[in-house]
């Protein structure tokens, strides 16, 4: 039997809540007409009875939760009225954020699978930190995120994830796993009467424990944080698989090793050695910060931790095995402080080659950085989000964060110096749309041709700038541009799936 697509009076008479828009048909027909090799590459779709229409008519959340996905990538933004474009979308978004089978937990499960399918036989660095999102928006001050609570702290949502780089390249491979949650104003404890799993320090614990789990057939992990994570608990219960480089903190009382004179405390001794080798780097700019060319000291020694006198569990090691890694900038720079980072770790350092190789992932960490900054100002603005339910918000956060990570990936791949797949950050029906699209752009000069092979996520991102504006000639494509490409490669992909050429 033959189905024939139905007319805009058909599309106009669905249902309010998930039917189509007479301006999704409209957007549809304009990418058939602007790029009919990508509609011919999907084949004829069937919209009433084919494999789509679950997608088209009543999406389960899963799926509605794959159209949100879209939304945020192809036109990253918090206003979900902007996001869904329709009044129909918008309920669509705002009933799956409010679905209690709906979780950030779960949406970190899913997207830690499917980073778990790409880090097999690679030395992976899992990077960790916290970010509190103090949220602007009407509803969302009404309902008590952004006030401020006793003491003068800032209540609001924290967002904690964790992001798997491979050690070489640098290339984004995907979230390991993510934390949001809401601080609130209630009362707690004094912080040495309550245990670690009270305490909000646990999730870099959690943290490391996640990518044990789903890097677990990667060559090598090692998980990098900051100096907020500096503490005894996290080195006592590493996972067996997992490697630490964490920013020391804490100026601990340490084991004498040697007979050499020291204080008995970490900073102390590592300051007391002589220096044991200089090399020369390059310092990238950083916003306040200009590039500049840095000659670092080294220092390192092996150091036994002891555990603390008050608050640590009294079943943790009385001591854990460690090597601290001084590095110092000789010379004070015109515009910042010089670089002094003091990394404890626990990979074995024993020349100064290992020590390039602590510094070197411990550097990986400023990717976790950028990614906060798409995630907040240079992206989703995900701060003047106006969700007033706070669970709600919390799957908000947790889904911005997932599209985060594909615009991130997409401007990483812009250059082809990773090598990372088109299913990194596209579904694989995707392919041939980005072929298409792809020929069609291109122009007779060198520069105006698609330099990367196909099926490469590098071949993607081309695509992608190329729908944004960019030329080809000027610059590079950043995430604002990548931005715009992306929405208008979903208003070719929704022409695709509607099967316009039977309408």
């Amino acid at each position: 039997m033959v189905h024939h697509a139905p007319s805009v009076a058909d599309y106009r008479a669905t249902s309010p809540d998930y039917g189509l828009s007479y301006s999704h048909i409209v957007v549809a027909r304009e990418a058939e007409r602007r790029f009919p090799e990508a509609v011919l590459a999907m084949g004829e779709v069937d919209v009433c009875c084919g494999v789509r229409t679950g997608a088209v008519w009543r999406p389960p959340p899963g799926k509605r939760g794959a159209c949100l996905h879209a939304a945020l990538v192809g036109d990253p933004g918090s206003c979900i009225r902007r996001l869904g474009g329709t009044r129909a979308r918008e309920i669509q978004f705002t009933r799956f954020l409010r679905n209690r089978s709906v979780t950030a937990g779960a949406m970190s499960r899913h997207a830690g699978a499917l980073t778990a399918q790409r880090v097999a036989g690679r030395d992976v660095v899992a990077i960790q930190d916290t970010s509190e999102l103090v949220l602007g928006g009407r509803r969302a001050r009404q309902a008590g995120y952004g006030a401020v609570g006793k003491g003068g702290v800032l209540s609001g949502l924290l967002l904690h994830p964790v992001l798997a780089v491979e050690a070489g390249s640098g290339g984004l491979l995907g979230l390991v796993s993510m934390q949001v949650w809401n601080r609130g104003r209630a009362e707690l404890a004094p912080r040495r009467r309550r245990t670690t799993a009270a305490k909000e320090s646990r999730r870099w614990i959690e943290g490391a424990q996640q990518a044990g789990e789903v890097l677990a057939e990667a060559r090598c992990i090692t998980v990098v944080s900051d100096r907020e994570s500096d503490f005894y608990e996290l080195f006592a219960r590493r996972p067996a698989n997992v490697h630490l480089i964490v920013r020391a903190c804490q100026n601990r009382r340490i084991e004498r090793l040697t007979e050499e004179p020291a204080d008995g405390l970490l900073f102390g001794m590592i300051d007391g050695q002589p220096e044991q080798g200089r090399f020369a780097t390059t310092i990238p700019a950083a916003p306040g910060r200009a590039k500049r060319h840095a000659e670092l000291a080294l220092r390192f020694a092996p150091v036994a931790l002891r555990r603390p006198l008050h608050g640590a569990d009294p079943a943790l090691p009385a001591t854990v095995g460690l090597t601290l890694v001084d590095v110092r900038e000789i010379s004070t720079p015109p515009d910042g402080k010089p670089i002094h980072w003091r990394l404890l770790t626990t990979h074995p350092v024993a020349e100064c080659g290992q020590v390039r190789r602590v510094i070197d992932l411990y550097r990986q960490r400023w990717t976790i950085e950028e990614f906060f900054r798409t995630l907040k100002t240079a992206g989703f603005d995900i701060e003047d989000a106006d969700i007033g339910e706070p669970q709600a918000m919390i799957n908000f956060v947790a889904a911005a964060t997932i599209a985060s990570v594909t615009i991130k990936q997409l401007v990483q791949a812009r250059d082809g110096n990773t090598d990372r797949q088109l299913g990194d950050a596209f579904d694989p029906d995707d392919r041939p749309i980005l072929e298409a699209v792809s020929a069609r752009l291109e122009g007779k000069t060198a520069r105006q041709r698609n330099p990367h092979p196909t099926g490469s996520l590098a071949f993607a991102a081309w695509v992608i700038a190329r729908l944004g504006g960019w030329t080809g000639y000027y610059g590079k494509p950043g995430p604002k541009l990548m931005r715009i490409g992306l929405a208008k490669f979903n208003d070719i992909k929704y022409g695709t799936t509607l099967g316009l050429r039977n309408v």
